[in-house]
């Protein structure tokens, strides 16, 4: 790794960037203990600038990876996900087996964001590894607010005001939670950074409210095209106790599923979220 992509911060957090634009593996901390105010700060300041870092060599317990998404947040409780001990609800597993009721075809994952369905979805996700294939099963993050300033200058004027639907109805009935179908600002605001980026979620069927429903798919066909440039993301290889920790207000993620019928499982923490999807409406300038 070239030395100009390692930082270090404070004497002990080392940094090393892994794309350009998003992605960056922390090492220096150990999580399995509480979090020292600069460390909390630091890190806290590198996924606002990295939107998705990774800590390797973390064999932590599910109460320790609540207790470190804690100290970014309060926790949200999935209200569909599998819960391995009802003694730590905040902890949800995530099943491949599981994945052919989200995405249709366990072969195929989908661009999404976390809970995207909510009136206030949540910021961030802390996912660590648990069963892992011997080869596959890398996940990929795509930079929303790099994929929406990559579009031209005529589709972001056509979506400037646009809002689409976030469908997860079905999965919601199922385990009985009324939640109505929520629709959000296409380009939203970053409440922290104040970057602007597409707020979309391939995997809940998105409608532009508005829109016949066959100039919506075009639109959406069109966006999704968007999102599968590579140079908009980082590809990341698991390795057993690997921890992941991602801004789901600045990313979209993709899950890859290319490893048979294994039963990669993986633990995730949310963090909630008081901020309501937007766009800030900027004077122009001069």
């Amino acid at each position: 790794m070239p030395a100009e992509n390692i930082v270090a911060l404070h004497d002990t957090l080392k940094v090393t960037r892994l794309e350009p634009t998003l992605g960056a593996e922390i090492s220096g901390v150990d999580l399995s203990k509480p979090l020292s105010p600069s460390q909390r700060d630091d890190i806290h300041a590198l996924l606002l600038k990295h939107k998705v870092i990774f800590f390797r060599d973390q064999h932590i317990s599910s109460e320790q990876q609540i207790a470190f998404a804690g100290q970014f947040g309060e926790l949200y409780v999935h209200p569909t996900t599998r819960q391995e001990d009802r003694s730590k609800p905040q902890a949800h597993l995530i099943l491949a087996s599981e994945a052919k009721d989200i995405y249709g075809d366990a072969r195929k994952g989908r661009w999404h964001t976390d809970t995207s369905w909510m009136l206030k979805p949540t910021y961030g996700a802390v996912l660590r590894a648990v069963s892992l294939p011997e080869v596959g099963g890398d996940t990929v993050w795509a930079d929303s607010g790099q994929v929406y300033r990559g579009l031209s200058a005529e589709l972001k004027a056509r979506i400037d005001t646009l809002s689409v639907t976030h469908n997860f109805k079905s999965s919601l009935d199922k385990v009985g939670y009324d939640y109505p179908i929520l629709a959000h600002p296409l380009v939203r605001t970053h409440p922290e950074t104040g970057e602007d980026a597409l707020f979309i979620n391939f995997s809940m069927s998105p409608q532009v409210i508005g829109w016949s429903v066959e100039d919506s798919r075009a639109l959406v066909a069109q966006l999704l095209k968007e999102f599968s440039n590579p140079e908009y993301h980082v590809r990341f290889k698991w390795t057993p106790g690997t921890v992941a920790f991602w801004d789901n207000r600045a990313l979209l993620h993709y899950p890859v599923y290319n490893y048979g019928d294994f039963e990669r499982v993986m633990e995730r923490v949310l963090i909630a979220d008081d901020d309501i999807p937007h766009r800030v409406r900027r004077a122009p300038v001069g």
